[in-house]
């Protein structure tokens, strides 16, 4: 393999300042998995100009994915399943980036700012507590609840977040279709802008789903969007409560 430099332009942007040439793409995928695929950097390379962010798309989310969860990404791409090509900068997102919410969005008056977390564990067991009777044969992936305790009158909150496998083929689809669910008004996707269907307004949300995360009963709210991302919130139960309900 020549790690050499590519002579020439830029060719999705004649305005790129890269006029020099590119690294190549055998260069940069050398570097970055010296650096771990680091998600900062990646997100930093691909401001520079529209080469570096398809190689990013196309290369290096998709690396750092394999390199974050491996096994999920196995198991979503087994069976012929590729629901995540041309995706993996937002499935790279969805697992280290907690959206939180804004006032008048999604979880309507509810204020708490997106922030990264170091480690979230993605579990598939975790995810047929949130899907409906009927749907149980699909497949879930759900993230453990990100916990923002004392949220004034809103108590301690805990924001999840998910990825079906072949959503585009799943049952949950196809009933949200059954019932003519409308998408959100306004909102998208925080991670790949894709509209959104409200599962708990179309009463598809299990009582399970509380239980799974420690929350009150019917207090877990989530949106799944056309491809499959899901994003939710609950209000946590004290520890004390949640701990007696696990020992029930």
């Amino acid at each position: 393999m020549v790690l050499v430099v590519k002579q020439h332009r830029c060719t999705h942007s004649a305005s790129c300042v890269c006029i020099k040439g590119h690294l190549s793409e055998d260069a940069l995928f050398l570097v970055f998995r010296h650096m771990n695929w680091n998600p900062r950097l990646i997100a930093i390379l691909s401001c520079v100009c529209k080469w570096f962010d398809e190689v990013a798309k196309q290369v290096l989310w998709k690396e750092f994915c394999h390199a974050r969860a491996p096994k999920m990404m196995l198991d979503l791409h087994s069976g012929g399943s590729h629901i995540v090509d041309g995706n993996w900068k937002a499935l790279g997102k969805l697992l280290i980036y907690c959206n939180g919410c804004t006032k008048g969005g999604l979880f309507n008056n509810i204020h708490v700012p997106g922030h990264f977390v170091f480690r979230t564990r993605f579990s598939r067991t975790a995810g047929k507590s949130f899907l409906p009777l009927p749907c149980k044969s699909d497949v879930l992936y759900v993230s453990d609840p990100c916990e923002h305790l004392d949220q004034g009158e809103e108590g301690d909150l805990g924001f999840f977040r998910g990825i079906f496998k072949s959503f585009a083929t799943s049952r949950v689809k196809k009933m949200l279709i059954e019932k003519r669910a409308r998408f959100h008004p306004k909102e998208l996707c925080p991670y790949c802008k894709a509209k959104l269907w409200n599962m708990f307004q179309e009463n598809m949300i299990p009582r399970s789903a509380s239980a799974r995360l420690g929350a009150y009963d019917d207090s877990a709210e989530y949106f799944v969007c056309l491809n499959g991302h899901v994003i939710g919130i609950s209000t946590l139960l004290p520890l004390s409560d949640s701990e007696e309900a696990a020992d029930e």
